[in-house]
């Protein structure tokens, strides 16, 4: 079966409420992009967009991004979704963008719960990651139902949701955070549960519930309660992914200040096999575009190996990302699955050097060798 690739979208590129009250009004991440420099020699910053700084929650600044996706081999967006206890945070991008677009329905999309505790890291002033805490990840179970009734009825009921059979995909970010704030793991046991109960009554087969699993603890905010695997097997979950390759290669075995990509691609592989080995449920591997957090560290400390986002920056060219999305499909189908995924870090992770995007160096580098990647991975398959 034809495995389907999404990419993850990071939607911080308007304006919102929340940012404004703790950033100042009007902030987005394109303000930390833009006084990016760089941070050492031959660091590539800042990195500029081709497309230009834009207003994603405008539905023809969307349109223009499904054309780009649907001509180049994403079948879908997997939106990082926030919702902390007192409601939604960033929907604007898809509430606004995406849904009202004139070409929403030529891609899929998902959701990505992003439960994690949001840390002042715009930019970071501590070399050790730490910061002042907006917001805590913890949700309890009335906030959960009422986020569990907007999302079903919200964005589940969309006919271009993601769907594993009948039943809506959803990725959890943080297991640790989920049991947290419900309270303990028979209570989460217990929500998730009603949750499927839920979206049946709204005509769904139930949920098809993805767990994020990572061997590092990277972003500030990060709990850990033990080896996720067990999580996802006493949660009843259906699957697990990758969000990221820093969460399986740590920052003091690639090199600093530059990462060797190819190194991180091969720890993030062998840590993949290991987990498909282990959880006894479909994993879906993630190919990583690069990584660059340096826009978000402040610019007066020197740059110094430290905790998230003071760590190694690198910059791969699309020869090294379509490798290592070649390498993802023949993972799957050494892992063969009902339903094949293959997550992308990221459609425009500005601020983490992370892009699908066209830059004005690399132009449509990437997207073009994901385009060829399948195309090579097609004809492959079509021999005898």
């Amino acid at each position: 079966m034809t495995a389907q690739i999404f990419a993850y979208y990071f939607p911080n590129w308007h304006t919102d409420p929340r940012s404004s009250e703790w950033f100042g009004k009007g902030w987005t991440e394109w303000d930390l992009l833009r006084t990016a420099s760089p941070r050492f020699p031959g660091h590539r910053q800042p990195r500029i967009p081709a497309l230009g700084e834009f207003d994603e929650a405008d539905p023809a600044a969307m349109d223009t991004q499904i054309d780009l996706a649907v001509s180049h081999g994403v079948d879908g967006f997997l939106f990082d979704y926030y919702w902390y206890e007192d409601g939604p945070f960033l929907q604007r991008a898809l509430d606004e963008g995406f849904l009202p677009a004139p070409r929403c329905k030529e891609v899929k999309f998902a959701l990505m719960w992003a439960n994690h505790a949001l840390v002042d890291i715009f930019p970071s002033r501590n070399v050790d990651g730490s910061g002042q805490l907006l917001v805590s990840g913890d949700v309890g179970r009335s906030a959960f139902e009422e986020m569990a009734r907007h999302v079903t009825d919200k964005y589940f009921a969309e006919d271009n949701y993601l769907k594993m059979g009948d039943r809506p995909f959803l990725s959890i970010y943080d297991l640790d955070t989920l049991v947290t704030g419900l309270g303990g793991v028979e209570a989460t046991k217990d929500a998730l549960q009603w949750f499927g109960s839920h979206a049946r009554t709204r005509g769904h087969a139930g949920i098809h519930l993805d767990g994020v699993v990572r061997g590092q603890n990277e972003l500030p905010g990060s709990t850990s309660l033990g080896d996720p695997r067990n999580l996802l097997s006493s949660l009843d979950f259906d699957s697990a992914s990758s969000y990221v390759w820093i969460h399986h290669a740590s920052a003091d075995e690639v090199g600093f200040p530059a990462a060797d990509w190819d190194h991180v691609r091969d720890l993030a592989f062998e840590s993949y096999e290991r987990i498909a080995g282990s959880i006894g449920v479909p994993f879906y591997p993630n190919v990583t575009v690069g990584w660059d957090s340096t826009p978000r560290t402040d610019f007066a400390i020197p740059f110094e190996l430290g905790s998230y986002p003071w760590i190694p920056a690198a910059d791969p060219d699309p020869t090294q990302f379509q490798e290592a999305v070649e390498e993802a499909l023949r993972f799957l189908d050494r892992h063969p699955t009902d339903h094949p995924l293959i997550t992308i870090n990221a459609w425009n992770e500005w601020t983490e050097g992370s892009s699908l995007l066209p830059d004005t160096h690399h132009g449509l580098g990437y997207l073009e060798a994901l385009r060829e990647a399948r195309h090579r991975h097609s004809r492959a398959e079509a021999r005898p």
